[in-house]
């Protein structure tokens, strides 16, 4: 193979494909650039499946085609061996489900065919699978998986899936369940362990959408109160979400180092949840936030700035919500919201009202809802102009009710 055919881009080896990527920066021609780049792929029933996500460049590209080709090869054909573990049988029709489900959706991690965040795997994805699906599905063989049990099943979840109080699971409990099972069975088809399944065509049952819950501003105001007459530096961590918008996580893994008082501005560049040490003992886990835009920088107001010098001063933690050197857990602070408002005979809304509330008050005071969905940390504006849809209504018929006034 010459380098002309290479920048073409082929298969060779039945396990690497190698090209060539363009870019255009520009308009004229002398403004786009190609470089060379392979990966490596499973083919299966003619159609190409990458099984690792990185583009592999290089400089001398033709010599290095060759001298990498053995070893991302192996890759490619990890898929093989363990089809070849996995199945043992001349007919993998006869499977059952949980002989394949686990490893099929360890395979589509591995191979990056479902992007899926370390706290997701560990506290969600694997119960779906030890607890959910294997149950519910594991003694059905392979052949007999068709798309009207999976269906039935995914209804089931949606009317009386919570095994706690009968009731049906979240929408969202109920998503990520179908995108385990549709990762999981894409990966079997490819393994050839199983025909294909139309999963996507599994239809989520319709559910109406819950109300947002938020303070009223004389609720509000109440609260910023209580908080304010409370000896603990740690509670004015509620005020700054009420005026940023931070979600908890985000909150309690936020650092002194990350606010910038000249330019009255923080930056969220982590989050934090409850989970468990490698000796199972209950920790709190910093790591990245919810989704790439939920990494942002929002301007504080500049009224609460002279409250967080005065908590800096006094601080001994790292963090702006601390304890000294202890690490306050997402559970104990939102325990410790709990008891504020029971306090203060307010209804109880999760800690993630403040959030809502930010968000009703900016509308209210008449911010645009590109600004808002920056701050918020949603990925685009339609995901707020949705949740708060409500909200902005009522802001366009106060300002329908001023024209008014001209009549």
């Amino acid at each position: 193979m010459d380098e002309k055919e290479v920048l073409h881009g082929y298969v060779i080896d039945s396990h690497i494909w190698v090209g060539h990527k363009r870019i255009c920066f520009g308009i004229a021609e002398d403004q786009t650039i190609e470089f060379p780049y392979m990966m490596c792929v499973y083919e299966s029933e003619g159609y190409m499946y990458p099984v690792c996500d990185k583009l592999h460049c290089f400089d001398n590209f033709p010599e290095a085609v060759h001298a990498y080709a053995n070893k991302i090869s192996e890759s490619a054909k990890e898929l093989e061996d363990r089809r070849a573990a996995i199945v043992g049988v001349d007919d993998p029709s006869c499977l059952k489900a949980e002989d394949v489900v686990d490893i099929s959706w360890e395979d589509s991690i591995k191979g990056k065919v479902v992007a899926v965040k370390e706290r997701s795997l560990t506290h969600g994805y694997e119960d779906v699978i030890n607890k959910r699906l294997i149950p519910a599905l594991g003694e059905y063989e392979m052949e007999e998986l068709t798309p009207m049990i999976l269906q039935r099943y995914i209804v089931d979840l949606s009317q009386k899936g919570n095994t706690k109080t009968g009731k049906g699971l979240a929408p969202n409990s109920v998503s990520c369940i179908i995108l385990v099972l549709h990762s999981s069975l894409s990966m079997a088809y490819v393994l050839g362990l199983t025909k294909e399944i139309h999963v996507d065509k599994i239809k989520r049952p319709k559910t109406s959408e819950k109300p947002i819950e938020s303070f009223t501003k004389a609720e509000q105001k109440i609260i910023e109160q209580a908080v304010l007459a409370d000896k603990r530096d740690k509670m004015f961590g509620i005020i700054l979400c009420l005026y940023t918008g931070l979600r908890i996580g985000e909150l309690l893994a936020l650092e002194w180092s990350d606010i910038d008082f000249t330019k009255a501005e923080l930056s969220v560049t982590k989050s934090c949840y409850d989970g468990q040490d490698e000796n199972g003992k209950s920790c709190r886990i910093t790591g990245t936030p919810k989704t790439e835009s939920s990494k942002r920088t929002i301007p504080i107001p500049k009224q609460i700035i002279p409250h967080l010098r005065e908590i800096k001063k006094r601080s001994t933690s790292k963090y702006v919500v601390g304890n000294g050197s202890k690490i306050i857990t997402v559970r104990s602070y939102q325990r410790s919201f709990e008891l504020l408002l029971q306090k203060q005979k307010i209804s109880h809304h999760g800690f993630h009202a403040l959030r809502h509330t930010f968000a009703t008050r900016a509308i209210e005071c008449g911010m645009d809802v590109k600004s808002l969905s920056e701050i918020l940390g949603h990925k685009n504006p339609t995901i707020t102009l949705k949740r708060y849809v409500h909200s902005f209504m009522e802001h366009k018929r106060e300002y329908m009710n001023r024209l008014g006034k001209l009549f």
